[in-house]
């Protein structure tokens, strides 16, 4: 055996391998996310030149700068928009945006509603850890009752978001939930979602061991593996009604909607030719319409000269 032999990363193309090791705390679960990420672009075979990342702030906002894709980390709560504007400029872009649950449905909220009711093509990735991870443990928008945080230290007494039920009522056509043990089950919902168009939402709910766990005396990242593997249940296509968090509580995961819908941009174009007619330039042209345009146009002219 050749001891000068090189051991690559399998994911070496995905990442980028010189940057780690990250920063995450140990137990934290955005690096199992950001790998099931990984796997899944490999599987989809997705052409990296037409892959972009957008990520907002915090914990979860620093994975922007781990892909080996073309990548933006934009500013909180803003990283939908950002995406949107890349969709737009670009429509042969896949765009997936990866932010936490503050990020994006806190100070996002707006931006992550109207996407999703626009059916505007993005795949968002949430990671949901109940809390503002890197500015001191604060209450975000899915924080459960009664869970103990440093805006709140007497306990929750505001009403969490259920981000599925959001998602879906906001218009979203695939929507998906499960947590970071689920590993299996999160790469093939994003392998799900790069494959087809409209806005996909997959919830990732993760532990974070040093300030939600810490404060609400919940153990370390393990224990809460163990607590995800108890209660824990699969209810693929369940009511969307039915898929709140309570704390410590049953938390419900699967697929719950996969409803194909004609995008923006294809909802834009159809309506435009409608009124307009011929003389509407189709937005966003693929290569080969492109391309065939073009020749049409070179033997046009061809024959004008001819004549």
């Amino acid at each position: 055996m050749n001891d000068n032999t090189e051991i690559k990363n399998p994911l070496a193309g995905v990442l980028r391998t010189e940057r780690m090791p990250h920063i995450w705390c140990p137990g934290c679960g955005i690096g199992s996310v950001v790998t099931c990420f990984a796997e899944a672009t490999k599987r989809s075979n997705i052409d990296p030149d037409k892959l972009a990342v957008v990520s907002g702030i915090g914990c979860s906002g620093r994975m922007a700068g781990y892909v080996n894709f073309d990548s933006i980390h934009s500013t909180h709560g803003r990283a939908i928009p950002v995406a949107t504007g890349l969709k737009l400029a670009n429509p042969k872009l896949k765009v997936v945006v990866f932010s936490g649950d503050g990020d994006l449905t806190g100070i996002g909220g707006n931006h992550f509603i109207h996407a999703a009711r626009r059916n505007m093509d993005l795949v968002v990735i949430c990671v949901n850890n109940f809390t503002y991870g890197m500015t001191g443990g604060q209450v975000t928008p899915t924080t459960p009752s009664s869970a103990n945080a440093s805006t709140t230290p007497y306990g929750n007494y505001e009403y969490p978001f259920s981000l599925p039920f959001l998602a879906d009522a906001a218009g979203a056509t695939y929507v998906a939930r499960w947590t970071s043990l689920h590993s299996r089950n999160i790469t093939q919902s994003i392998e799900e979602a790069l494959q087809r168009r409209g806005f996909s939402f997959i919830e990732v709910i993760t532990p974070c061991t040093t300030l939600y766990l810490r404060r609400n005396r919940l153990g370390d990242g393990v224990d809460t593996l163990q607590y995800y593997q108890n209660n824990a249940v699969i209810k693929h296509g369940i009511d969307t009604r039915e898929t709140a968090i309570g704390f410590q509580g049953q938390i419900v995961v699967g697929k719950f909607v996969d409803r194909p819908k004609p995008d923006y941009l294809e909802s834009a174009t159809r309506c435009n030719v409608k009124f307009i007619g011929d003389d509407y330039q189709l937005y966003g042209k693929t290569e080969p319409e492109k391309q065939a345009e073009e020749e049409a146009k070179k033997a046009a002219s061809g024959g004008e000269s001819a004549v």
